[in-house]
């Protein structure tokens, strides 16, 4: 498989990394961690940026090629993250570019894009645990709208969303995966109530969500009533397939920068540092090796990431994991200190293997859909 650019994709590159160094220069500094508020508004400001230059729609419209050197240089060049946009850029907008009838594309689409909507994931609930299929928010169709009650949990986003990507069981007396209904939920609408939760890191992008008898237009619905397992996996190959992409980039930088901390303060004399630092830049560069295998794949079929995101987000996980606790190793006893360089991200780093799907779903997927073999009993 050929995994070098052609002449008119390294043409964008260049002509990417030529305005990141214009305009990067004269941003303004990021607000705080946990001033959500204010990341919405610096994040909308910076997507409404790559509009205005025609970058915004490279997440969608673009080849698996041209994402991949979109995320890559704007990593490299220290653009602004994503941030609050995350979920509409990466989750949210895909699905609905991919599943969405015209009408439902061209209402949602275009505010993601020019920096006007925040969206927030509504997947995980507090009873259901790793297994998203057992999922219990109701859905009861009254009229031309869904009636929904019930929580969602770890809601990236919610307290700055304007809309929620929303699964709901729609038929309860049908099998766990075949009674769920994938929604656009109106953050704004009567009956919602927003709790942020505090992570360990100290900061509070995610929320508890109650719905108390929400009213959801059944225009809202993307795909068919009952077929939105269907279309959460669709969501969650593209979730585990690019959206770590520009991750690794930076935990190459990272790699980088303890390397150079260890031989400032000594600890590069310890072979047992070093050989775990080199292992480490082996994995990384396997890493987006597979990132590139897998945007080729992808190219070559003309599909979205596929399961082999699961191979990817497995080993990613583990590995971002394994970077950060060699990083509490070049701190010492720095490493308690979270305005030290390196220890939030820690702190986060242990949310990875559960996060996007656990390390064992990832498992049971690359088991049951690569390797073909037998379902557990």
């Amino acid at each position: 498989m050929d995994l070098s650019c052609t002449p008119e994709e390294e043409e964008f590159r260049a002509r990417l990394r030529e305005w990141l160094g214009t305009v990067l220069p004269a941003l303004p500094a990021a607000p705080p961690p946990d001033d959500w508020p204010g990341r919405r508004a610096y994040d909308l400001g910076w997507q409404r940026m790559l509009y205005d230059a025609g970058y915004a729609r490279v997440h969608w419209d673009a080849s698996p090629t041209l994402r991949l050197i979109f995320l890559e240089e704007t990593e490299r060049a220290g653009a602004p993250y994503v941030g609050a946009n995350f979920v509409g850029l990466l989750h949210a907008g895909p699905t609905i570019a991919a599943e969405g009838t015209a009408e439902q594309r061209a209402r949602w689409l275009p505010p993601i894009l020019r920096g006007e909507h925040v969206w927030c994931q509504g997947f995980s609930e507090p009873e259901a645990g790793s297994d998203l299929a057992s999922l219990r928010t109701r859905a009861r169709r009254d009229g031309d709208a869904y009636v929904v009650t019930g929580s969602k949990i770890w809601t990236s986003h919610a307290e700055v969303a304007d809309w929620c990507e929303l699964l709901v069981r729609t038929d309860p007396a049908a099998p766990r995966h075949r009674g769920i209904t994938w929604l656009a939920l109106p953050m704004d609408a009567e009956g919602v109530t927003v709790r942020p939760l505090r992570t360990l890191a100290g900061s509070a992008e995610f929320a508890e969500v109650f719905l108390d008898e929400v009213r959801v237009p059944v225009a809202n619905r993307v795909g068919e009533e009952n077929d939105g397992w269907r279309v959460t996996l669709v969501t969650l190959s593209f979730e585990r397939g690019t959206a770590f992409v520009g991750e690794v980039v930076a935990c190459r930088r990272v790699l980088a920068a303890l390397a150079r901390a260890a031989r400032g303060d000594g600890r590069w004399d310890d072979p047992g540092l070093r050989r775990r630092l080199g292992r480490l830049d082996a994995e990384f560069r396997g890493l987006w090796r597979l990132v590139q295998w897998n945007v080729s794949a992808a190219e070559a079929s003309g599909g979205g990431p596929g399961v082999a995101g699961s191979v990817f987000k497995l080993r990613y996980s583990h590995a971002r994991q394994e970077l950060y606790d060699t990083a509490a190793e070049v701190l010492g006893p720095d490493c308690l200190d979270l305005d030290r360089p390196w220890v939030r991200d820690r702190l986060s780093s242990l949310s990875y293997t559960i996060a996007a799907g656990t390390s064992q779903i990832q498992r049971t997927i690359v088991a049951e859909r690569i390797l073909g073999l037998p379902r557990g009993r």
